[in-house]
């Protein structure tokens, strides 16, 4: 298990002793819990480490209490033993390492939308969201998976851990390859067919640009994932926690980066030797085989290979409706740029940290294609319980939605100190836009929250593995509505009070 609740046959024995001897409230559980943290020493079973030779030591916190027996947590060895404070602070630092590498992102968005290659070809506005939301189809998706496998023990044994990273590593490479050919696709047709018709010199630059971006960046940051999750297994940290919020500290900042640096590549290549963008192509979709060969080869990536499609070419559709809402709000609002990344990445990012920690649980509580402890679908549909009960799941949810406001305020501040010493001050600021732009994004990050545990609870009742699937889709909407939102908050600032928009 990946939350670090695995505690043991002598844990679940104690649970279970507890349970026979009657209990009384959700606070009592809520003490009880925390007591598990304070006496996680020699004695305790390390959470999460899979170590059966020790045992809880359950009169330490058991004796003289009672718990209340319910439906919400009867296999309660399994929840997550760690305190709402403890994920708070193993969140906290990756958060804020991924907030600030969305503000550089921002920052270089609304830079090199200036260049040649955004203002010749200024359809390829619609590849930046769904290139972006590469991170949340196959990067986080990957963090999730290999998190799943490391808190089950998978990935202890140095074979274990070549086979299942080669494995993953080449699966993602098949991803990135179909998934950018089919997005430089969806982008031309958006962008051509209105005119009634299509560029193809521009459609392979599009094509070209997305198969080396996405191919390149997808390997640096697969790479970058396998030592977070290794390490954090080492250190006895919940790579949950962890591996999900990094994977997309450098997504959007790289993927960026390297779009546009082949972008104005393959734009002189179209201007003077337009038949470098075709053998671009074909090499990318010649190395296609070999590498779904080797994801063929393992057991757990051949089942995502064949079946874990439709998540990832859905989410690409999804993004790259928000990419052409980009676009347009772009020529309209420049600085939106900058603040577009921030928005849809913090969105994305808390979300998945909670899809990750679902899965983990339903991947330790019950068979796939049955939820745990008797549930039902129509349990998940209550946004109370999502969010105001005492349930693990919810404390969590509100752990996560605590980090919204004070996350943006520092990286808001980031955005305006930067291009408030630039030449040009071209951020948004005044009370209205800020105000605006705070209700978005808690209304952007509950809809997420709200949107994950019942996608998690759906899609495991349907016999679908959450760990492929939920933080696709979790990272499009997000990218969806986080620009759709901001859009709105634009407009309406526009409207009330214009000059808050400096310089746009």
């Amino acid at each position: 298990m990946k939350e670090g609740g695995g505690t043991g046959d002598g844990g679940k024995n104690g649970y279970q002793a507890a349970v026979h001897e009657g209990l009384t409230t959700f606070d009592q559980l809520g003490i009880v819990l925390d007591d598990i943290d304070k006496t996680m020493d020699a004695d305790t079973t390390t959470a999460g480490r899979g170590n059966p030779g020790k045992v809880l030591n359950e009169s330490s916190f058991l004796k003289g209490r009672s718990i209340l027996p319910s439906d919400d947590l009867v296999n309660m060895s399994i929840v997550p033993a760690e305190s709402s404070y403890v994920l708070f602070f193993q969140v906290l630092f990756p958060f804020v390492v991924a907030g600030l590498g969305m503000v550089f992102a921002g920052l270089v968005l609304s830079i090199v939308v200036t260049w040649p290659l955004f203002v010749e070809i200024p359809e390829i506005l619609i590849l930046v969201p769904a290139l972006l939301g590469l991170k949340g189809n196959l990067e986080m998706t990957l963090a999730s998976r290999l998190s799943t496998l490391a808190n089950l023990g998978h990935l202890d044994s140095s074979k274990q851990r070549k086979d299942v990273v080669v494995a993953n590593l080449a699966l993602v490479q098949v991803q990135a390859t179909v998934v950018a050919f089919l997005a430089s696709t969806f982008a031309a047709a958006l962008a051509f067919l209105p005119n009634g018709e299509i560029d193809w010199a521009h459609g392979a630059l599009m094509c070209a640009s997305s198969l080396a971006t996405a191919c390149s960046a997808s390997l640096v940051l697969s790479l970058l994932m396998v030592a977070v999750i290794i390490t954090s297994r080492k250190h006895n940290i919940n790579p949950d926690n962890v591996a999900t919020p990094i994977a997309a500290s450098l997504g959007d900042l790289t993927t960026l980066s390297v779009l546009a640096f082949f972008g104005s590549v393959f734009l002189k290549a179209h201007n003077s030797e337009s038949w470098l963008n075709g053998v671009v192509i074909v090499a990318f979709l010649l190395l296609l085989p070999f590498w779904a060969k080797l994801a063929h080869a393992n057991e757990g990536t051949r089942e995502t290979l064949y079946n874990g499609w439709t998540p990832v070419i859905m989410s690409m559709l999804i993004s790259s409706g928000g990419g052409f809402i980009l676009e347009t709000a772009v020529r309209k609002y420049h600085s939106l740029s900058t603040y577009g990344p921030v928005l849809n990445g913090v969105g994305g990012n808390l979300a998945a940290v909670q899809a990750s920690r679902l899965s983990t649980y339903f991947h330790k509580a019950a068979t796939i294609g049955e939820l745990p402890n008797g549930w039902t679908v129509n349990r998940f549909t209550s946004f109370v319980r999502a969010f105001f009960s005492k349930e693990w799941d919810s404390r969590s949810a509100r752990v996560l939605l605590l980090l919204v406001v004070p996350g943006h305020i520092c990286f808001n501040f980031l955005i305006q100190f930067f291009t408030f010493t630039a030449k040009d001050n071209v951020a948004p600021h005044g009370p209205l836009f800020t105000s605006l732009y705070m209700i978005a994004a808690i209304f952007q990050v509950m809809i997420l929250l709200f949107i994950c545990q019942l996608l998690v609870a759906l899609l495991w009742k349907w016999k679908i593995d959450p760990d492929n699937s939920v933080i696709p889709y979790l990272t499009a909407i997000g990218d969806l509505l986080g620009t759709a939102l901001l859009f709105i908050v634009f407009l309406t600032t526009d409207h009330f009070d214009p000059k808050e928009l400096v310089s746009s």
